[in-house]
């Protein structure tokens, strides 16, 4: 299947906001019931009041932070914890990326080679944001704060279910074009060499010297569900195509497998990137 003029980076359209609305009166009623107006709550959660109102009239997705400060202050005993969980599975996502996103949900093993940028899974939210703020057409701050609490929201993954295999195979230009600059760059590494010492996460570097390798038809993501099948993912500028032909998934996994012998190994991966990390 493959879809086009919409991407998991930021341009898809939000879902239909009527659950957002629904949401946003439950919020409207714990605020109520504390006796807060949105101007007094302000500075109790750290957000303006313009927020909050966008969040009480289904206009925007509320982000985990929002959440978290509103539990305490409001004393709502988990309910917009909850309630919240749902929605932000729903917006900030391309629609056609979202059934490989609720595939991810469940995975065993999940493994990415990436060329373009560093994968979703592994970006800090300095580097998100600079990446949705170069969006052409460009995205209002409302379209970037959904777009950055989606991915958020995936990354827990990682931590989440630590019976699944992750593998990263990232190319080491990746890291020497200093996306968003050198302090962003700084922290993006020490945030994957944070993830690399998950014991269910492996990352790889393919270095940038080298002749040939059996990736360089482009990205691609490989994915085992708890049935045993396998699944492909592969996304180009604007379109993005899932890949269930189980010929066209043993391909792709015999060029995986070909590319974790021609990249780095994990300790030399790791060493690289503490290096170019030193370098800054």
């Amino acid at each position: 299947m493959t879809a086009c003029n919409d991407d998991q980076y930021g341009t898809s359209e939000p879902e239909p906001s009527g659950s957002l609305k629904t949401f946003g009166a439950v919020y409207q009623c714990f605020r109520e019931n504390a006796g807060f107006t949105q101007e007094s709550l302000s500075p109790a959660v750290r957000y303006s009041s313009h927020y909050i109102g966008s969040v009480e009239q289904g206009r925007r997705l509320p982000s985990k932070k929002f959440i978290d400060r509103s539990e305490e202050v409001l004393d709502a005993r988990g309910v917009l914890r909850k309630a919240a969980k749902n929605l932000s599975r729903q917006r900030g996502l391309a629609s056609w990326f979202r059934q490989w996103a609720a595939l991810e949900e469940e995975a065993i093993t999940l493994y990415t080679y990436e060329s373009r940028l560093i994968p979703g899974l592994l970006q800090t939210e300095p580097y998100a944001r600079t990446l949705f703020t170069e969006q052409l057409p460009p995205l209002d701050d409302d379209q970037i704060e959904v777009q950055w609490t989606a991915r958020a929201d995936r990354q827990r993954l990682l931590r989440e279910r630590p019976n699944t295999a992750y593998s990263f195979i990232l190319e080491e230009h990746l890291f020497l074009r200093r996306t968003g600059g050198a302090e962003i760059t700084r922290e993006l590494i020490d945030h994957i060499l944070e993830a690399s010492e998950l014991r269910n996460v492996e990352i790889q570097v393919m270095p940038l010297v080298r002749e040939a390798h059996a990736g360089l038809d482009g990205p691609m993501q490989l994915l085992e569900t708890p049935e045993n099948q396998w699944f492909a993912y592969c996304e180009g500028q604007e379109c993005g195509q899932f890949i269930s032909d189980a010929k066209v998934v043993s391909m792709l996994q015999m060029r995986y497998a070909r590319m974790r012998s021609q990249a780095l190994s994990l300790d030399d991966s790791l060493s690289l990137l503490k290096r170019m990390r030193g370098a800054l």
